[in-house]
């Protein structure tokens, strides 16, 4: 350790259809220590009330090589998928933070507007 701060993992959990089998999927296997992942009101409304976080993320990566060779095997390539993912959860990051800037926006002009 030089003195740097550790950087901290950011997973963000997306929304189930509505046909998944659970409403809180993927966030047992996302949790891992140093790890902050992002959950919407109504995932972590769910998780509290019936979720099960079991044993997490292996630290050691688990089966991670193994699974993601077997994706190349069957031709899906893992550097435009990675790629793509980044982008679409960039892009949904940019969104929610600009809907949370506009409803911040808009509950403090109506809170002007009643002083």
């Amino acid at each position: 350790d030089a003195g740097a701060r550790p950087q901290r993992l950011v997973l963000a959990a997306a929304e189930p259809e509505d046909h998944a089998p659970s409403d809180v999927p993927y966030i047992g296997a996302l949790t891992s220590p140093f790890t902050v992942i992002t959950l919407s009101e109504g995932a972590l409304k769910a998780l509290a009330d019936h979720g099960d976080l079991g044993a997490g993320m292996p630290s050691a990566g688990g089966d991670c090589e193994a699974v993601l060779a077997g994706f190349g095997r069957a031709g899906v390539d893992i550097d435009a998928l990675a790629g793509r993912l980044q982008n679409e959860a960039a892009a949904a990051l940019v969104k929610s933070w600009i809907d949370l800037m506009s409803a911040i926006a808009s509950k403090s002009a109506a809170l002007t507007q009643v002083f």
